[in-house]
């Protein structure tokens, strides 16, 4: 996280800094899904202000309310200089406890959302939006590098992004420390954001055993031989321990969101098992956990929603 998790270790004089959220990121990654999510939990939110007006609407004594302003390419004063000098003035002033959230999304991705919606990109005058979200997303790339926050809407439904958002920035009393493990392919690459993230390949692979092959680690049979493999259990304990052990330094640091991947080869099989044992274990140590299977989600919505043909995972 980045300086809204510190607030509360902040000196008497600025515990009454106002939380602030600056929402941007290419077109058609969510940014309304986000603003609305915010606006649900609490914020006062403003979407598209001009950006010479943001100083007048902050002036003055800091509210209790967090807000949320949402920039975006629309804006006719929005240029990269602009909004990295907006993020400086305001990360510098103690009123303010700024964070910049920074939603992506996969180009491809984006493509197919402006062809399904049938929707102009704001810099496509006509035709293809490629070349919009191409150039979109080389002037966004300066404001990307200061992001606090980043979260890939790839393979996100508006569901999943509102509970991420959430976790990230729920600023209701108690919302404490909140967890998400994943499992994901190493070949389809290693998930954004993950805070501590751990290789199962080295355990026996079910992808060679004919009867477990169309299955996934949610299957007991799939289960039952990942953790009948002798490295599980030693493996599943260090790694529990070692959790464990660093959670209650994550909240003494201000974290609100921690999160922890478990990656093998196809993503279907052990890095599933794993995540569903290691969210069950710190549930049961009282923690509040989440959980999400990232191939698995990709294979169950590919044909509604990839704009890419399917490929074959692999060995799992």
């Amino acid at each position: 996280m980045g300086q809204g998790a510190t607030l509360q270790h902040k000196t008497d004089g600025e515990l009454h800094a106002q939380r602030l959220v600056l929402v941007t990121g290419p077109s058609g990654a969510g940014r309304s899904t986000a603003i609305r999510a915010l606006e649900d939990v609490g914020y006062e939110a403003i979407d598209n202000l001009p950006l010479s007006l943001v100083p007048r609407l902050l002036d003055g004594r800091s509210r209790p309310t967090p807000m949320a302003l949402g920039l975006d390419v629309r804006n006719r004063e929005f240029s990269a200089a602009n909004v990295i000098e907006l993020i400086d003035r305001l990360t510098r002033d103690p009123a303010h406890d700024c964070e910049v959230l920074y939603l992506d999304c996969d180009t491809d991705r984006l493509v197919q959302r402006y062809n399904e919606t049938r929707r102009r990109h704001p810099l496509s005058e006509e035709g293809s939006p490629v070349a919009a979200i191409l150039t979109e997303r080389d002037l966004l790339a300066s404001i990307r590098s200061r992001a606090d926050v980043l979260i890939d809407t790839t393979d996100l439904s508006p569901h999943d992004l509102r509970a991420e958002l959430v976790r990230f920035f729920d600023p209701r009393p108690g919302a404490g420390l909140t967890l998400s493990v994943q499992s994901f392919s190493y070949k389809r690459g290693v998930p954004r954001g993950i805070d501590m993230m751990f290789d199962c390949r080295f355990l026996a692979n079910p992808h060679w055993v004919e009867a477990l092959r169309p299955l996934d680690g949610r299957d007991a049979a799939v289960r039952d031989f990942v953790m009948n493999d002798p490295r599980y259990a030693e493996f599943f304990e260090r790694i529990r321990d070692l959790i464990l052990f660093a959670l209650p330094a994550q909240v003494e640091e201000g974290k609100s969101h921690l999160a922890i991947g478990f990656g093998c080869t196809g993503g279907q099989h052990r890095s599933v098992t794993l995540t569903e044992n290691m969210a069950v274990a710190l549930a049961q140590a009282g923690w509040q956990v989440s959980k999400r299977h990232r191939e698995l989600e990709r294979r169950t919505t590919a044909p509604a929603v990839s704009a890419r043909p399917a490929r074959d995972a692999g060995p799992a």
